[in-house]
C-alpha cells in the first residue's frame, strides 16, 4: 500500500462530502435488504443520507438474501446473472455444499504425507501483500530521493547507480510470467508489509519512527520470518515502503532503480521465489501518478526524473486544494501532491510517450520478479483512460488505491481496475467500533451500498488498517473490539488485508506514527490478536475449499441494533459486537438466521453448541464483547479441525 506522508492536503479531506460536479448524478442505491420501521427504502436514497448515516428508524433483516452467485460472476447462469426469476429469502437455504461432500478429516495415511504436499492438497489461498515490495517497485524499484537530513529542510538525491537503467531487466533473467488471474485473488488473504519496518537481514536496531528515516528492513529479512507470517494463515503479500528518507519508496526518480536499502535484484527474486514455493502470493506496490523532488515544485531539474528527463513530460506545477477534491477532477489529476520540502511532479499520463514506457515497464517488471498482483498508489490522480493499457501490460491482479470514502465517486475506477481499496467501507467500520454508541446500522448500509454499486465487490480488497491511517487501537484502546474489527475484516467479503502490526496489538496513530518496526515485538505468535487472526482465516480458507461458492456469495446484513451487527455469507454467520471488553453478558436472537429449525448450530472459536428454534431463530450470548462466528454441525467441525490441525503443524496454513 502507499505511502504518503507527505500527502497532507490529501488526508486532511473529511472521509466523504458530497462534491458540486456530482450534484445531478444519479444517487447510489441501497441494497434491497435495508429497510425502514415503516417499509421499504426507495433504491434511489443514498446510502450516505442522514437517515442511512445516523440510522434513525433503520432496521436491517436477513429477508431477501441472495444465496448464488454474483450477476457479474461469469460462470453464473443466466438466471443468476440477470437476477429474472431468482427468490430472494433464507427460508430453506441448503446449509450443505452444492453437490461438493464436505471433505473428510485426514486419514492417517495422509498425515504420513510430508507437511508441503498436506498444504498444497488442501489449496487454501493466502495471500501476502508486500508493502516493502510496492515500495521496492515504487520507491524499491524508483530509484528517487534519500533522506531529509536530520535538523534540515533539506534533502539529497539518492538514486541507486549500479541498477539504474533498462538493462536492469534486459541484463536480468526474468523469473516467468505470473499465470495467476484475477479471479484467482478473490480466496486469498493479504498481509500488508513495509519493508523497511518489517525485518532486517541481520541483527536488528532502534527504530524511532518520528525520523522518518530508514531503520533497516530488507527483502531477505521478509524471507527469514516468513514461516511468521504464514504461520497466521496468509497466503499473500504485499510490501511497502515516506516523508523524511525515501523509506516506503514512494518518492521515485528513476523507476528503473531499485532501492538498494531492501537488497538486490537477487534479492528481490529470491523473495518471489521463496513466497511462490509456499504456494503463496506477490503483490508489489507501484506509483504512476508521480516522481519526487527535494524542493518546491519551481525548482525541479527534470534531468534527474529518468526515463522522463523533460519539462514536456509532467504537467505545470499547481498544487492541489481541498476545493479542488470536492470539484475539480481536472485538478486533482494534473495538479501536484506534496509540500514546499519535497514535491512530487506529476507526470503527464496522457503523453504517448509516457504510457508506452509504463505499459513496456511493467510488462517486464512482472515476468522479471514474477509478480502476482499489483497495489496501484494515487489511482484517482491519474485520468481513468490510462489504466485499462497498463492493466493489460501488467497482465496481473491490479487493485488501485482510490483514496475516497464515497461510493459514487470509487467504485466507478473498477471498470478500469479489478479492484480497489475498499475506503467506502472503511470508515463506516471504524465508525461503528470507534465507541459503544457506534453506528452499527450505517455500517450495513455501507456494506450493501458498495454490494450495489460497485462492478465486482468480490474483488475489492478489506481493510481496517494500513501506513496512511491511524491504527483502530489508537482510537479505542480495547483489544475485545479490535478482535472484533479484525474478524469483520476478514469476513465481511471481498479480499481481507491485515497490516503488519495488527497481530501485535500496536496503536501508533496517524503517519509516521503508524509505522513502527516490527521486530519491536519479538515476531510473537501467542498474542490473542495473532492467534485469532490465524483461526478466522483458517475458518474462511475452509469455507473456500468446502463450499465453491462461497467467495462470489453476497454478504447480507442480517441483524443490527445499537451494539451489534450480524451477517451471513455462504454456510457462516457471524456476530460483531462494539461493546468492549467491560461489557456485561448481552443476549441477542437473529430471526431468519438461514440455518434448519431445531438444528445444532456450533460457534467456532469457542466450540460450543447452540440450537435454533422451531422457526429457526438462533439465540446468541455475547460476553465480554467477542466477535462470534457460527457453522451448523459438520461445516463447523471440519472448520474446527482445520484449525486444530494447523496447530498441530505449528501453525502453518494450507497456503495456495
Amino acid at each position: 500500500m502507499s505511502e504518503k506522508d507527505v500527502f497532507v492536503t490529501q488526508k486532511e479531506l473529511p472521509p466523504i462530502q458530497p462534491r458540486a460536479s456530482q450534484a445531478s448524478e444519479k444517487s447510489v442505491p441501497v441494497h434491497p435488504e435495508v429497510y425502514y420501521s415503516d417499509g421499504l427504502i426507495p433504491r434511489d436514497v443514498s446510502p450516505t443520507s442522514p437517515e442511512v448515516q445516523t440510522g434513525e428508524g433503520l432496521e436491517l433483516s436477513f429477508e431477501g438474501l441472495e444465496t448464488k452467485p454474483y450477476g457479474n460472476d461469469p460462470h453464473a447462469s443466466p438466471e443468476v446473472r440477470t437476477g429474472e426469476g431468482l427468490e430472494r429469502n433464507f427460508d430453506g437455504l441448503e446449509t450443505k455444499p452444492n453437490g461438493h461432500d464436505p471433505p473428510t478429516p485426514l486419514e492417517p495415511a495422509e498425515e504420513s504425507m510430508p507437511l508441503h504436499r498436506r498444504r498444497k492438497r488442501i489449496r487454501i489461498g493466502l495471500a501476502v501483500l508486500a508493502v516493502g515490495l510496492l515500495v521496492a517497485l515504487a520507491a524499491g524499484l524508483g530509484g528517487g530521493l534519500g533522506s531529509r537530513k536530520s535538523g534540515s529542510n533539506s534533502t539529497r538525491s539518492n538514486i541507486s547507480t549500479d541498477v539504474s537503467l533498462p538493462e536492469l531487466f534486459n541484463a536480468t533473467t526474468p523469473l516467468a510470467r505470473s499465470d495467476i488471474k484475477p479471479n484467482d485473488w478473490r480466496g486469498r488473504s493479504i498481509y500488508q508489509i513495509m519493508t523497511d519496518r518489517f525485518s532486517p537481514s541481520n541483527s536488528t536496531v532502534p527504530c524511532d519512527v518520528a525520523k522518518r528515516q530508514y531503520c533497516g528492513g530488507t527483502w531477505q529479512g521478509i524471507i527469514n520470518q516468513l514461516d511468521y507470517i504464514q504461520n497466521m494463515g496468509f497466503t499473500a503479500v504485499d510490501e511497502e515502503t515516506a516523508g523524511g528518507e525515501a523509506y516506503h519508496g514512494y518518492w521515485q526518480q528513476n523507476i528503473y532503480a531499485l532501492n538498494t536499502h531492501f537488497g538486490s535484484i537477487s534479492d528481490l527474486q529470491a523473495l518471489s521465489t521463496a513466497l511462490h514455493a509456499r504456494d503463496m502470493y506477490l503483490m508489489v506496490d507501484v506509483v504512476v501518478n508521480h516522481f519526487a523532488w527535494g524542493g518546491n515544485g519551481s525548482t525541479v531539474d527534470y534531468r534527474k526524473m529518468y526515463p522522463f528527463s523533460d519539462r514536456q513530460y509532467f504537467h505545470p506545477y499547481c498544487k492541489i486544494t481541498n476545493q479542488d477534491y470536492l470539484s475539480n477532477q481536472t485538478a486533482v489529476e494534473q495538479c501536484w501532491l506534496g509540500d514546499d520540502a519535497v514535491s512530487l511532479p506529476d507526470v503527464d499520463t496522457n503523453n504517448t510517450f509516457v504510457r508506452q514506457t509504463y505499459n513496456d515497464w511493467i510488462s517486464s517488471l512482472a515476468s522479471v520478479f514474477r509478480i502476482d498482483g499489483l497495489r496501484i498508489d494515487t489511482v484517482k490522480h491519474v485520468e481513468k483512460s490510462f489504466w485499462p493499457e497498463f492493466k493489460s501490460a501488467a497482465g496481473v491482479y491490479t487493485l488501485g488505491e482510490v483514496f475516497d470514502g464515497d461510493v459514487a465517486y470509487t467504485c466507478p475506477y473498477q471498470e478500469q481496475l479489478d479492484g480497489l481499496l475498499n475506503y467506502p467501507l472503511y470508515y463506516p467500520l471504524i465508525r461503528a467500533f470507534q465507541a459503544p454508541s457506534g453506528n452499527m446500522t450505517s455500517l450495513g448500509a455501507a456494506l450493501a451500498g458498495v454490494q450495489d454499486s460497485c462492478k465486482d465487490p468480490t474483488l475489492l480488497a478489506t481493510f481496517s488498517e494500513n501506513h496512511d491511517i491511524p491504527r483502530f487501537l489508537s482510537q479505542r484502546n480495547d483489544m475485545n473490539v479490535q478482535m472484533n474489527v479484525i474478524a469483520f475484516t476478514i469476513l465481511a467479503g471481498g479480499i481481507p488485508i491485515i497490516y503488519q502490526g495488527q497481530e501485535q496489538g500496536f496503536f501508533g496513530g496517524n503517519d509516521p506514527a503508524n509505522r513502527e518496526a516490527l521486530w519491536s515485538s519479538g515476531y510473537s505468535t501467542k498474542t490473542p490478536l495473532y492467534t485469532l487472526i490465524a483461526s478466522v482465516n483458517q475458518i474462511r480458507n475452509h469455507q473456500v475449499f468446502a463450499y465453491p461458492d462461497y467467495l462470489t456469495a453476497p454478504t447480507s446484513v442480517g441483524y443490527t441494533d445499537d451494539h451489534h451487527i450480524a451477517l451471513r455469507k455462504g454456510n457462516l454467520v457471524s456476530v460483531y459486537s462494539n461493546e468492549g471488553q467491560n461489557a456485561s453478558l448481552s443476549n441477542i436472537t437473529l430471526t431468519r438466521s438461514g440455518f434448519q429449525r431445531n438444528q445444532t448450530i456450533i460457534e467456532i472459536l469457542t466450540c460450543k453448541n447452540s440450537t435454533t428454534d422451531a422457526q429457526g431463530n438462533l439465540r446468541v450470548s455475547i460476553l465480554e464483547g467477542r466477535p462470534q462466528i457460527f457453522c451448523n454441525g459438520i461445516g463447523a467441525v471440519l472448520a474446527r479441525h482445520e484449525i486444530f490441525n494447523s496447530q498441530l503443524l505449528g501453525g502453518f496454513l494450507y497456503l495456495n
